[in-house]
């Protein structure tokens, strides 16, 4: 070949240079050399010799950027790992006029809880001043009721009210979870809904109506088994009776006023039991049965525990509300002003019967002496709340209601 085709050219706007092409041109030369063929020949030389070329073009003929090449690609972004994939990614939307309004409807309502409450507490408190300036501490210990001469207090009604309570909760809780149990778990599906309905009808009942029932039809009826219950197993303290072997000596005692009240709570508790009964994973329900275990058996393992401490809030709940129970109460019991352990004797108080009974003919002291006593009781059924309602969100239950 002519060596004036080899006299240099200018550089192109690629950017490569007269060296750059030299040093292809003796790639492929190379190329050529180690295939044993040339250009010329036939046969698979030719494509050698064009691999050999391309080669040197590629190794030695990089181009060098110049100002007129073009900008290189951004970097790609990176690859999400699989823990980037697996997080969820938050999803939310402008919120419109009307979800404003709802929220702010929302929120009033929840304060307004909040508000309502501590204007009770508030009234409670300003209207039963005049007492505490009166009685001091004393009201806490004394248990005499005469705000005429200044000798008042709730020692003796306070215990008396909690006894009451009490002797409800031990008739009430073993029959509420025994319902609660045989309604979610044993019953059909038909005798399951008749029966929840008639659950929650019986929580609707008016408190007038379950102390007419317990002082016409219950007392009369009980009377024997409270006196044969005396007389035999009088030997322990709380069940002997002291004032003699006649009738009146075991009508309108705690024992009954009791009874009632247990009869009141049970819807509740039994509600509230049994719902926390049907949350139990079905998941563990059926990995029990899997394992060979029978109904009962799922039922120790998997129910009662999972709604352990949705029954301890259910079982509080229901002492509150026993504590707080009125008329039933004051229309069985005969009203004292002295603690009563004898729960089958005549004679028992609580703090809502005193202020139901004594509220239309108390003026001045007395009826701050009656506030004071509310809110004593306002007090401590609100601490029974409270302290259920952290059982119930700490315990498995209520935390998957919660979730």
């Amino acid at each position: 070949m002519d060596g004036s085709a080899w006299r240099e050219r200018p550089a192109r706007a690629g950017g490569t240079s007269l060296t750059c092409r030299k040093a292809a041109r003796a790639g492929a030369a190379a190329g050529r050399c180690r295939g044993g063929l040339t250009r010329g020949q036939p046969g698979g030389g030719q494509a050698f010799w064009s691999t050999g070329a391309r080669a040197g073009r590629t190794a030695a003929c990089s181009p060098t950027p110049s100002a007129t090449s073009p900008p290189r690609p951004p970097p790609s972004a990176p690859v999400p790992s699989d823990a980037d994939l697996d997080r969820p990614r938050p999803i939310s939307a402008p919120a419109t006029r009307g979800d404003r309004i709802f929220r702010a409807v929302l929120t009033v309502a929840g304060y307004s809880v909040f508000a309502i409450m501590g204007l009770i507490a508030l009234f409670l408190l300003l209207r039963g001043t005049d007492a505490f300036k009166d009685a001091g501490w004393s009201f806490l210990t004394q248990q005499n009721w005469s705000p005429a001469g200044h000798q008042f207090g709730i020692a003796a009604v306070l215990p008396d009210g909690v006894l009451i309570a009490v002797i409800a909760l031990v008739f009430a809780v073993p029959l509420s979870l025994t319902a609660a149990l045989f309604i979610s778990e044993y019953a059909p599906v038909r005798l399951r809904a008749v029966l929840v309905s008639v659950v929650d009808l019986m929580a609707a009942v008016p408190s007038i109506i379950y102390g007419l029932w317990g002082f016409y039809f219950l007392q009369p009826h009980i009377l024997g088994l409270i006196r044969w219950t005396a007389r035999h197993l009088g030997f322990i303290p709380f069940l002997s009776v002291r004032i003699g072997d006649i009738s009146t000596s075991y009508t309108s005692s705690a024992f009954v006023a009791g009874l009632v009240v247990a009869l009141m709570i049970t819807p509740i508790v039994t509600a509230l039991s049994r719902e926390v009964f049907s949350q139990a994973p079905q998941g563990e329900r059926e990995g029990a049965y899997a394992l060979g275990s029978t109904r009962w058996g799922m039922v120790r393992s998997v129910v009662l525990p999972f709604g352990r401490g949705g029954v301890i809030g259910a079982v509080m709940l229901g002492f509150g509300r026993a504590m707080g129970e009125t008329i039933a109460v004051a229309l069985i019991i005969s009203p004292v002003f002295r603690f009563n352990g004898h729960v089958l004797e005549a004679g028992a108080n609580s703090i809502s019967a005193l202020i139901a009974l004594r509220f239309s003919e108390s003026d001045g002291v007395s009826l701050s002496a009656l506030m004071a006593a509310g809110l004593v009781l306002f007090a401590l059924t609100l601490v029974v709340n409270v302290l259920a309602g952290i059982v119930v969100s700490r315990s498995r239950s209520g935390a998957s209601t919660v979730d």
